[in-house]
């Protein structure tokens, strides 16, 4: 195979590919029972392109300059095969390009394993995924990079980041599941051990204007619960995060740490739903030499969003989301005292209101105003000095989605 300079695969995604292709060929060869694979590969797609217009501030590209920025762009291909009634092999192939200068629009493996599924039945079922699994966070991480699973454009942006979006996405590693049927509704569990993936992005916003950053992650843990109940009428999710790492900023050496919560609750009826998730996030870093490199502080995260289903094409929604880096300085006055940048970087409160109109079951068109004050979940990478950002702003995005 020829691959450009320009689109090359990640080593960790060839990697991850050829294990999947080892084990989807052992079970095929050892199990006397193997289903025909033609007849359960399935393989699909999605292109999504997006406009973002600010009037103030950059978010995905120079969207504030004039005709705004087209540098939202999301493509995936995705497969799923079964080598066995009890194998499952999926993977997805993900290009994303999220402003900056647009490297990250290489060709990446987001996700894949091997889920092996040794007990399945009307009560129970219970699993092992093996290779990149998707971390189950909150209700929407692990179908982000679709935005037909998505309620809006941007998922709100105070639990599900954007600017540090590899850390969440997913993990190296296994992790283990099982669901539980009972009289009412259901109860699903899944947990996880694996290294998750800490790119540049993750890097900038840790160590903001540090110049050779890195941070190496430890074996991490992650881990969920979800309550259904009424077929989907009432959900209710716990999410926990322990990641560690070994960090290198500022020309000195540390220990870096970050451990999210997640309370997440939906109410779904005929025609509306109302969606609320809450996060405590703990953010340390530690062990470094430069006392002023070490720090600690909790933040606080929460939206509340209003689904309406207006016919079988068209849907609104109108949310309120919140973010403060550090619940001792909410305002980040003390912040800004320090000399560390302006206070409105350390919290954001967006109102957002938009539609999705789907003209094809393979097409959707969706369009949404944010206003926001403050600047706390903006990249630095489109605005690398925050000095000049501004309070209040205004964004609006469109954005058109195919798959197939």
């Amino acid at each position: 195979m020829i691959v450009s300079k320009s689109y090359r695969w990640s080593e960790a995604g060839t990697r991850f590919l050829g294990l999947i292709g080892l084990l989807s060929l052992a079970g095929t060869a050892t199990s006397a029972v193997a289903q025909d694979m033609s007849d359960t590969l399935q393989v699909h797609g999605f292109l999504s392109q997006a406009l973002v217009v600010t009037d103030e501030n950059n978010f995905f590209g120079p969207s504030s300059e004039s005709g705004g920025s087209t540098k939202f762009t999301e493509i995936g291909v995705n497969f799923s095969v079964r080598p066995h009634e009890d194998v499952l092999v999926a993977a997805q192939v993900l290009s994303r390009r999220a402003g900056g200068d647009g490297s990250e629009a290489h060709p990446k493996l987001d996700h894949g394993v091997v889920d092996f599924q040794p007990l399945s039945n009307q009560q129970r079922s219970v699993g092992i995924q093996v290779g990149r699994f998707k971390n189950p966070f909150g209700f929407y991480n692990q179908t982000r990079d679709v935005a037909f699973t998505r309620p809006s454009i941007l998922l709100p942006q105070s639990i599900y980041f954007d600017r540090t979006r590899s850390l969440g996405l997913a993990a190296d590693g296994f992790s283990i599941y099982e669901e539980e049927r009972i009289s009412n509704g259901s109860v699903r569990f899944q947990a996880g051990i694996g290294k998750p993936q800490t790119e540049d992005d993750f890097e900038q916003q840790a160590f903001p204007g540090s110049n050779n950053t890195s941070i190496n992650s430890d074996t991490s843990f992650i881990g969920q619960i979800i309550y259904e109940r009424n077929g989907g009428g009432f959900l209710a999710a716990l999410s926990a995060v322990d990641v560690s790492g070994d960090a290198k900023a500022y020309g000195d050496t540390g220990k870096f740490y970050f451990q999210p919560i997640v309370l997440s609750m939906q109410i779904n009826r005929e025609k509306w739903s109302i969606t609320s998730e809450y996060a405590i996030r703990k953010v340390e870093a530690k062990n470094f030499e430069t006392p002023s490199i070490n720090s600690k502080s909790i933040g606080e995260s929460w939206y509340l969003q209003y689904t309406r289903r207006l016919s079988d094409d068209w849907q609104g929604f109108l949310r309120y989301d919140s973010m403060i880096a550090d619940r001792d300085d909410p305002s980040g006055n003390r912040y800004e005292a320090s000399g560390a940048g302006p206070g409105h970087s350390q919290y954001a409160k967006d109102w957002t209101m938009g539609v999705q109109w789907r003209p094809h079951q393979q097409i959707l068109i969706s369009a949404e105003y944010h206003y926001v004050d403050g600047t706390g979940w903006l990249s630095i990478q489109d605005n690398p000095d925050p000095g000049e950002t501004q309070r209040y702003w205004n964004m609006f995005l469109t954005q058109f989605s195919l798959r197939f």
